[in-house]
């Protein structure tokens, strides 16, 4: 016997890895499963590993817990193409306009939805995590590359083409180095786990106290534009370089948004770390699939 409640299938897309997990319409993240992105080999082979995750997942919900799996969720490092019809992201150098969402609606039968993967932070941050309650908040992760999405007056910012919130190419140090993008100074060629990297040699699981520090103050320069432009309350981060900094990062990052965002009237902003953990991802991931149904609107009051 199927269990009454139902769940949705989550995959996060990121430049290292592939995650896949179960999510309850509560949120409850009840069971996930990882792979290791190679980027040596091509197209096919990337979505090999990922439909095996994703049929190791759909068997488990069917046989271990008993659940019926209403769609797929996914959130996918960009840019992207609105639910994720072709996927590009910058790390999987063969997805280039990859048609992800035909893809896994032909192998698995289910409805596909998905958006970039800080755009899901944000609706799970501010559905079970950090900005719960807050109208106003932008969620960012700091991790191989930099990302972010942004809630306004309760309503996630979603742009022209859906790709809005690539915080990473902010400007942080004019003239500064060269980004993938082609612009100079952009916070991802500043402050990502691959720019650490690059500009240190040392990676980014090895950071000196400086490294730490240097990348927080960036981050929070970043945040404060975001805050000041757009007027929020909130930056939420995420990631496994923000997180794996720890408490030096975040006492420089809140020490320039103090410094660079004094220009509102109201509480001053404040800059934290995710609630959700290594979590957020794949809850995230699964919000994007509820808010496609309707099932439930993993959103901020309005």
């Amino acid at each position: 016997m199927e269990d009454s409640s139902p769940v949705v299938c989550a995959i996060d897309i990121g430049g290292t890895k592939f995650e896949v997990g179960l999510v309850t319409l509560e949120g409850a993240l009840i069971d996930r499963e990882r792979g290791e992105v190679d980027p040596e080999v091509g197209p096919q082979s990337h979505l090999a590993m990922l439909i095996s995750l994703v049929s190791s997942q759909l068997a488990r919900a069917r046989d271990h817990h008993r659940r019926r799996v209403l769609a797929i969720g996914i959130g996918c490092a960009g840019p992207i193409e609105r639910d994720c019809v072709t996927v590009s992201p910058v790390n999987i150098a063969s997805w280039n306009r990859f048609p992800l969402r035909n893809h896994l609606e032909e192998l698995t039968g289910l409805r596909v939805f998905g958006d970039l993967d800080a755009k899901a932070l944000a609706l799970a941050e501010g559905w079970l995590g950090a900005a719960v309650g807050v109208r106003n908040f932008c969620a960012m992760t700091v991790s191989t590359g930099i990302g972010g999405g942004i809630v306004v007056d309760g309503e996630l910012f979603d742009g022209d083409s859906g790709n809005a919130g690539h915080v990473g190419h902010l400007i942080v140090e004019p003239g500064g180095h060269r980004c993938g993008c082609g612009a100079r100074g952009c916070l991802e060629a500043e402050a990502s786990g691959l720019a650490v990297q690059v500009l240190t040699g040392r990676p980014a699981s090895e950071p000196t106290y400086e490294i730490m520090q240097h990348t927080g103050r960036l981050v929070g320069r970043g945040a404060a534009m975001l805050c000041n432009s757009l007027d929020l309350d909130l930056v939420v981060v995420a990631g496994a370089v923000a997180l794996g900094f720890g408490a030096t990062f975040f006492i420089a990052a809140q020490a320039e948004l103090d410094l660079m965002s004094q220009v509102t009237l109201g509480p001053p902003p404040r800059i934290v770390q995710t609630k959700l953990g290594d979590r957020g991802a794949l809850v995230g991931a699964g919000a994007v699939a509820l808010r496609g149904l309707g099932r439930v609107a993993p959103l901020v009051p309005v």
